[in-house]
């Protein structure tokens, strides 16, 4: 049964004026917004009649260029943004149905760094939802204590540091302790490993793929990395300028003959890599 389903949405914004859009253009950034309109008035459109099903328990991936409307589509389904045409549901209801606060407490979202509150203990930050959820004291620190030691952080070593006092991949394992804290069936992943260093990076995506497989989590993760995509999708979709190109498993993706896939996966070849 899907957990979320997109209805032909799009969601544009409001044009930016013509000396922004220069000054963008002299920066170098002028490419997606020039080609998505927004000239003389008319919106820019970031996401256009995208069509999606997540399946529960599946890793999903959304793999495209910065920019390409991948973190929009992550805050169309916990509602940070409402759709300009067409419907997001979550859980079988319409994302407009639902109470905001509701809907995001039903939903971990991981970003880079964990987006931990710097001045909050790291007891604090993944006790966090919990206790806004009305958890008692006694529950909450059971729940942080057993998030920590899932995620490979000892609780009596880490609870009662502060995230300045952590490496970026003890952060980031705080981030997914936090996320998961108050079981919830949906977990939304911002390019959680970007940020990271080779070697930690590939350890974090093995620990995510074994985790969220033993606790049978929905997940859909962005990313512009396919060589991360190919490690923890069960499906990959391609997006482009707003649009989903391809929807399809790793295997499938891998033999692709889409010229927008072929590219990502001639820089495995380009690098020395291989899957």
């Amino acid at each position: 049964m899907a957990l979320v389903q997109f209805h032909n949405v799009s969601y544009s914004i409001p044009s930016r004026s013509p000396d922004v859009a220069v000054g963008a253009a002299l920066r170098g950034r002028p490419s997606f917004f020039q080609a998505r309109g927004g000239h003389g008035g008319l919106p820019l459109q970031i996401i256009s009649e995208l069509n999606l099903t997540v399946e529960r328990g599946e890793t999903l991936v959304l793999l495209g260029e910065s920019g390409c409307g991948k973190t929009t589509t992550l805050k169309l389904i916990n509602r940070l943004l409402t759709p300009s045409s067409g419907e997001v549901h979550v859980e079988g209801k319409s994302t407009t149905a639902w109470d905001p606060i509701a809907l995001r407490r039903r939903i971990g979202y991981v970003i880079q760094e964990g987006g931990l509150f710097p001045h909050f203990t790291i007891a604090r930050n993944v006790g966090l939802v919990p206790a806004l959820s009305g958890w008692n004291e006694a529950r909450t620190g059971e729940r942080v204590r057993e998030m920590l030691n899932l995620v490979g952080l000892d609780p009596n070593r880490f609870a009662e540091r502060y995230p300045r006092e952590l490496s970026g991949g003890q952060r980031q394992r705080v981030g997914v302790a936090r996320a998961l804290a108050a079981d919830p069936p949906l977990l939304l992943l911002d390019e959680p490993f970007g940020a990271l260093d080779p070697l930690t990076r590939a350890s974090l995506q093995r620990e995510f793929g074994e985790l969220a497989a033993r606790l049978g989590k929905t997940a859909v993760l962005v990313t512009h990395d396919v060589r991360e995509a190919m490690i923890l999708a069960r499906r990959i979709g391609l997006m482009h300028k707003g649009q989903l190109l391809l929807l399809e498993t790793p295997e499938r993706f891998r033999a692709s003959d889409h010229p927008q896939a072929r590219a990502y996966l001639d820089t495995l070849n380009l690098y020395g890599g291989s899957l």
